[in-house]
């Protein structure tokens, strides 16, 4: 009895652990089918293509977050268009791209557009300039088929254009189109369209500055447009000037003659200022002669009245007789008469 009690305790125990074991193989077989639900199709497509990832390879990107389809994708896309025989590209190296943030697609795209239009472009160069946030694929596009920029850009100057004035005065205002492609060994550090806008409107507004005449500019707008390229404004920028059109021209106003007119009434006011500080002066003047005058008359009476007081005292001391003072009278009277004959007032009498 008791045999038979342990007998059939020893069939349970083992019977648990083959529950156990059952248990941990059904697990084991949901993940492993999970695993092939999931990366099966990737894995078939890596060696349909010959892209070289194999079936750990894809759980251990998944392992280290990356996407397992963003870089099977780009992988194969590379292999098919032939860029792996042309530069070193690994799936470390898109794993490492993806990590930090780049945009793999975006890239492996610009690669196959560079390797088919003969561009100079591999995957160290396309990387930095992706991760440096521009738009490699973009660039390469530009690159093919050249970009044309409004300048300046309407956008920005609400339908403004640029206005310069030539040598006569007259002022133009000028619309230009500029012709771009990107250079892609400058476009990491290089200046960008809004450079490329400036510089050129400033160009523009320099030559026709140094045009002597307005008509000069309207008829040969390319000898502005020729001078602006000889500048070699494409410099430090990402791109290179292809060509720049004078889309527009119209005549403004005249800037010379107003000036001219502007600096003639300052030129008139300075005078008219002028005039009237002299007018100012020469009427002090004239108040100060009036009041010399005014004490010569006043010196004059004073010395008429010491006249009947020196006739006094002549008579007192006898200097002076009375005939002599009716004579001196008489004197007086005549000459007085004679005055008034010629026209001449007396001297003295409108004093008195």
């Amino acid at each position: 009895m008791t045999e038979a009690l342990l007998l059939a305790q020893n069939n349970n125990g083992w019977f648990v652990v083959g529950l156990v074991i059952a248990f941990f193989l059904f697990i084991f077989g949901l993940i492993v089918f999970a695993l092939a639900a999931r990366y099966i199709g990737l894995w078939i497509q890596c060696l349909m293509t010959g892209a070289g990832i194999g079936f750990l390879t894809l759980v251990y990107m998944t392992i280290r977050k990356v996407n397992p389809t963003v870089i099977v994708r780009a992988k194969i896309m590379a292999v098919q268009a032939g860029i792996t025989d042309v530069y070193p590209l690994s799936t470390r190296d898109l794993e490492s791209h993806f990590l930090a943030g780049g945009r793999v697609p975006n890239v492996i795209r610009a690669l196959v557009a560079a390797h088919r239009a003969g561009i100079d472009l591999d995957w160290q160069t396309a990387q930095a300039i992706d991760l440096a946030g521009r738009d490699v694929l973009e660039a390469v596009r530009t690159s093919v088929y050249p970009k044309v920029i409004d300048c300046p850009d309407p956008r920005k100057s609400g339908g403004a254009a640029l206005e310069a004035v030539a040598g006569d005065g007259i002022q133009l205002k000028v619309r230009a189109r500029v012709t771009v492609r990107t250079n892609i060994h400058q476009l990491i550090g290089g200046a960008t369209e809004e450079t490329v806008v400036a510089r050129v409107g400033q160009g523009i507004v320099q030559a026709i500055g140094s045009t002597p005449s307005y008509k000069l500019v309207l008829e040969n707008p390319d000898r502005i447009s020729q001078t602006v390229l000889d500048q070699g404004l494409e410099a430090q920028t990402a791109f290179e000037i292809v060509s720049i059109d004078i889309a527009d021209i119209d005549v403004g106003d005249n800037i010379g003659a107003r000036l001219g007119a502007d600096q003639a009434e300052a030129d008139m006011r300075v005078a008219q200022a002028n005039a009237e500080q002299k007018r100012a002066e020469f009427t002090a003047r004239e108040q100060e002669n009036i009041a010399t005058v005014q004490a010569n008359r006043a010196e004059v009476v004073l010395a008429e009245a010491q006249v009947p007081m020196a006739v006094a005292e002549a008579f007192r001391s006898k200097s002076l007789g009375l005939l002599d003072f009716y004579e001196l009278k008489n004197v007086q009277a005549d000459t007085q008469m004679r005055q008034a004959i010629a026209g001449q007032s007396p001297a003295g009498t409108a004093n008195r």
